[in-house]
């Protein structure tokens, strides 16, 4: 245990995923995770949520949380101030380059079904012919390709009719890697992003606000977009239910996000 560690637990901050990592199937947290959170911030240690949902998508299960901390949304891209509802920090993507970057993708694959993520505190979430929507997310249809371009953008989501979501990542990494960041964050979920951009990105503006750094952060993840997360934290802990790649990469794989896996690791270094 380090000297910077919180009195009783190794970590003074405990950064988590959302979907797939903190939330059941259900979109619940389980009273056991609940538990061992304000266990662990009972003895020193900050909780930090860190999503790849944009601040839309992602406040009203703050809200429903009681979480009042800071979040990072947007895939690192927004800093989140839950308590006061306010946006601190936000980076939003190049259009020109998005632009180019998609034209490259298309000529490698062939078409795609596409939606984006507007920037600010109600940015709307534009969705396509063809793209399909996770749950019961909030979106506004649109038919006229031109509509994406007309606001800033914090991402832009792609699907394909026929790869699958690894398929798709791997071409368009090879084809606009050099404009965009490609992050696979989900069943269906490929997303462009800023060049350079990703969760560790808004995770480090967020832990210097807390005066916090990467030796002190546990990290919660299922996904390819947690790898980041991971690489700068000291620690980074897969669920059973995450990608291959992402548990190649964990120090430790706990149980599944329907089997209270961030409480099984946070009670043992508890020590309960």
């Amino acid at each position: 245990m380090s000297t910077s560690a919180a009195e009783g637990f190794p970590y003074r901050l405990i950064a988590t995923d959302l979907d797939g990592t903190l939330l059941r199937s259900d979109d619940s947290v389980a009273p056991r995770t609940r538990e061992a959170l304000a266990a662990a911030t009972a003895a020193g240690a900050s909780h930090i949520i860190v999503t790849g949902r944009g601040v839309p998508w992602t406040r009203h299960i703050l809200d429903d949380l009681g979480y009042d901390g800071l979040a990072v949304c947007g895939q690192g891209a927004q800093v989140y101030h839950a308590g006061e509802h306010r946006l601190l920090t936000s980076v939003t993507l190049d259009r020109q380059l998005a632009g180019v970057a998609l034209a490259k993708i298309e000529a490698e694959v062939g078409p795609l079904y596409l939606a984006a993520s507007r920037d600010g505190l109600d940015g709307e979430v534009l969705v396509g012919p063809g793209y399909a929507v996770t749950g019961a997310l909030p979106a506004t249809p649109f038919t006229d390709a031109s509509d994406l371009w007309t606001a800033p953008l914090n991402k832009i989501y792609i699907q394909h009719p026929s790869l699958t979501d690894d398929q798709l990542a791997e071409a368009s990494r090879r084809a606009a890697g050099g404009f965009v960041t490609v992050a696979m964050a989900g069943e269906g979920i490929v997303e462009l992003l800023p060049l350079g951009l990703s969760k560790a990105t808004g995770l480090s503006l967020a832990a210097r606000r807390l005066g916090m750094k990467a030796a002190d952060t546990i990290a919660f993840g299922d996904m390819p977009n947690d790898i980041p997360m991971f690489a700068w934290s000291s620690y980074g802990v897969a669920m059973a239910n995450a990608h291959e790649e992402l548990k190649a990469v964990a120090d430790e794989v706990t149980s599944s996000h329907d089997e209270d896996g961030i409480a099984v690791v946070l009670e043992r270094l508890l020590g309960q």
